[in-house]
């Protein structure tokens, strides 16, 4: 074994004696010690590579060790976070987002002398800081930052420096600059990569830019007689943010087309598409629709963003109280739940939080749905393809062969749907699906009216959830106030509970939340068990009136009450949960 001075020597050439190297420095820092030394150099020898990060790599140390190793080798300083938001656009313009993901660095600002500051994960990348200088014209005057930091810094600083749609559409001057935008794109590229000047491709990629920066669910191409207007789905709600003229609506469809691998040349069927592309890092899946109109083709673009973490049971809005009687339920062997609203109000989320919540290796859980929206690990997912003729129908029927323990039907149509999960859920499988109805009691007699035995739903579904989806009300620009007596009886709340006037809660509207007052969405729930008493008025075929009656006297609370508590503590406006419930929920 080498010596530990013969072992310094060799972690840097030119090592002198006098001058502290990266082993020198590591050991007297008490990070690693002559054996982990000796056996690095030894790895170093029969693999090459750079002395700290193969400690990196093998987990001996940390970056940011190494960082801070390197830091007083060099007289570095370090940093521990790049603030993204005083970075100078001229300094972001002139450095290409893929030369700085690649290199991990990024420019700050100019100081002193003229001097450029530039935070680098890695200083002795010499060749890509003095490229880094020529683009910037300027000499450098590094620190050193964590690759994470820089990375993040990257994404948010070039993400804020993508040119709005309204300025890309500005620079539309006439049809003879619209030549060229029709290009593949075969694979997923950061569209803050993209250095196409084709002013077509500029605007539609700062539009699906600007709708994930606003998190919008959905983007909305009309055309009108005179012009184009597009609209963004935020939150639910639909606002418009540009109208380009007439002349550029052909452009624009055959451009997304072709980025959905759509047929440009029909213009009379409606058509379906996908496209898949990185924002700021960020995987976006869009799905995009095409609708011929009287004045040409309408497209819808609803935007997932696959990068996103998916959540658990306890962060959709669940009361302690319905959590835990969710969570019994998702924990039984066998029955059927439902969950139960209208397009877009979360129930593909509360399915995916539930299978999430109960996924392990031991259970095996398989899904057909239209379409698979997030990938679950130690999930077998099926996408329905009704030109094969695989339906819920019979994807569910094979999945009986294959020793299921839960299963999730996207949705329950039809019938066939219907008496195969009543099946599955009678001889011990756990079934999750979807049903469109109202409210939670809505649901039995919906299954009855397909033609389902009235004793088959009685004795197989074990609960139903029926759920909205309101606004958030924003954190930074929420104010409380007196609610008055109207707004105290609309939501349906006892004043001898909560007073005459109680404190509600409203949003004043702020940059945070594009001065609308909300910020995000949360659910409200209406959680119905079956009984014995329900189970007996299922048997007699009474009107869903009656059931619900019957469930709220032992208990359920409706969506309104739920929303009505959620108002209580300042979590969304009075205003959202009336618009969201209407009457049926009252």
């Amino acid at each position: 074994m080498a010596s530990v001075t013969e072992a310094l020597e060799a972690t840097s050439p030119g090592y002198q004696p006098s001058a502290p190297r990266i082993g020198e420095i590591l050991m007297r820092r008490g990070v690693i010690d002559a054996a982990v030394l000796a056996d690095t150099l030894e790895t170093q020898r029969e693999k090459g590579g750079r002395f700290g990060e193969i400690l990196v790599s093998q987990r001996t140390i940390t970056e940011h060790q190494l960082l801070e190793a390197l830091g007083e080798q060099l007289g570095f300083p370090l940093i521990d976070k790049v603030d993204h938001k005083t970075i100078p656009d001229e300094l972001i313009n002139a450095v290409p987002i893929n030369f700085a993901k690649q290199f991990k660095v990024v420019p700050l600002g100019t100081g002193d002398a003229g001097l450029v500051r530039v935070a680098a994960a890695d200083p002795l990348a010499i060749a890509a800081l003095d490229d880094l200088a020529v683009l910037l014209r300027a000499p450098l005057d590094v620190v050193l930052a964590p690759s994470h930091a820089i990375l993040e810094a990257i994404n948010f600083a070039y993400d804020r420096g993508t040119a709005h749609a309204t300025a890309a559409m500005e620079q539309i001057e006439d049809d003879d600059e619209l030549q060229g935008f029709a290009q593949d794109i075969e694979e997923a590229v950061d569209l803050l990569d993209s250095e196409d000047e084709a002013p077509i491709i500029r605007l539609v990629n700062s539009l699906i830019s600007q709708s994930v920066k606003e998190h919008a669910s959905d983007i909305h191409i009309e055309p009108t007689e005179k012009d184009i207007v597009v609209r963004f789905r935020i939150d639910g709600i639909l606002y418009e943010k540009i109208r380009p003229p007439k002349k550029l609506h052909a452009p624009i469809v055959s451009r997304i087309k072709v980025q959905a691998g759509l047929n440009i040349a029909e213009k009379r069927l409606p058509q379906d598409g996908r496209i898949r592309i990185k924002i700021a890092g960020k995987d976006i899946d869009i799905r995009v629709a095409t609708v011929p109109t009287s004045y040409g083709e309408r497209i819808t673009m609803r935007l997932l963003d696959r990068s996103n973490i998916l959540l658990n049971l306890q962060d959709l809005g669940f009361s302690p109280d319905n959590y835990a009687t969710m969570n019994g339920l998702i924990n039984k062997s066998h029955g059927i739940i439902l969950v139960t609203g209208p397009t877009g109000s979360g129930k593909t989320t509360t399915l995916y939080a539930a299978l999430s919540s109960i996924n392990s290796p031991d259970l095996n859980i398989l899904t057909v749905e239209d379409p698979v929206e997030y990938q679950l690990t130690g999930v077998s997912q099926t996408q329905v393809n009704p030109k094969i003729n695989l339906t819920f129908a019979s994807g569910l029927r094979s999945f009986l062969r294959h020793d299921p323990d839960v299963i999730m039907v996207g949705e329950i149509r039809d019938l066939e749907t219907a008496e195969i999960a009543i099946q599955a859920a009678l001889t011990g499988h756990l079934v999750l699906s979807t049903i469109h109805t109202n409210d939670a009691p809505g649901a039995i007699t919906r299954l009855v009216d397909m033609g389902v035995e009235p004793f088959l739903v009685a004795s197989s579904v074990i609960g139903i959830l029926a759920q909205r989806l309101v606004r958030t009300l924003c954190p930074q620009c929420k104010e409380p106030y007196e609610a008055s007596a109207e707004e105290v009886k609309e939501l349906g709340l006892a004043v001898d509970v909560v007073g005459q006037h109680p404190k509600f809660w409203r949003g004043k509207g702020c940059p945070n939340c594009l001065n609308t007052g909300y910020r995000s969405r949360i659910g409200i729930y209406e959680l119905m068990l079956p009984t014995d008493e329900v189970r007996q008025l299922i048997l007699q075929n009474v009107d869903a009136g009656s059931i619900k009656k019957k469930a709220m006297s032992q208990g359920m609370r409706t969506l309104r009450e739920d929303g009505a508590r959620k108002v209580l503590v300042g979590m969304t406006s009075s205003a959202e949960v009336l618009r969201v419930t209407g009457e049926d929920s009252a």
